[in-house]
Order: structure tokens, then C-alpha cells, then sequence
């Protein structure tokens, strides 16, 4: 998969500094992943949840964090739409951001 954008997540674990490993690991796996449908991502990932709009929310780092990303399946780009603290995940629309 193409993600789209590593500086995303590079700009929240340079303030979150135990951020950085898991995120770097979710970006490599992520990159090496050839997800087609969201059942590719559930067998990876099973505490996956997955939003319309073909959003995914990984929790990261034993759900410390949360990612919300945007598969464009056909395509194989993930956008990364939002990484932040579980707190500050509460706070945002997820099938808006």
C-alpha cells in the first residue's frame, strides 16, 4: 500500500515520543500490506473498527493512541486522515476528519 502521509504521523510522535515505534511499525506494515477489502485488514488487525466511507480506526500502541486512515482499496493508497491520543480520538468525528 501507498501511505499517504508518513509526516503525519512523524509530526504527532515528535511531540508523543513513546508514539514513535508503534507508528513506525503500523507505516511499515501498512507500506508491505496488500489490503483489498477490509477483511484483509481485520486478519491483521482484528480490534480494527471500520467507519463508512472506507475509514479504518487502528488502535495504536495497546489503545494509547488511534490512527484513522482512509482506504482507497482499488487504488492501494491509505490516506491518513487523523493520529492522536485515545482522549483526543474522543473528540473528533471520525467519519468526518
Amino acid at each position: 500500500m501507498r501511505v499517504i502521509s508518513r509526516r503525519t504521523l512523524k509530526d504527532f510522535y515528535e511531540r508523543h515520543t513513546a508514539a514513535k515505534a508503534p507508528l513506525e511499525s503500523w507505516f511499515h506494515e501498512a507500506k508491505a500490506a496488500t489490503w483489498k477489502n477490509p477483511k484483509d485488514i481485520s486478519a491483521r488487525y482484528p480490534s480494527a473498527d471500520f467507519l463508512p466511507g472506507n475509514r479504518v480506526v487502528f488502535d495504536i500502541a495497546g489503545n494509547h493512541y488511534r490512527l484513522v486512515a482512509r482506504i482507497h482499496y482499488n487504488t492501494g493508497i491509505v490516506f491518513v486522515r487523523f493520529v492522536g491520543t485515545h482522549a483526543t480520538y474522543d473528540r473528533v468525528d471520525a467519519t468526518a476528519v
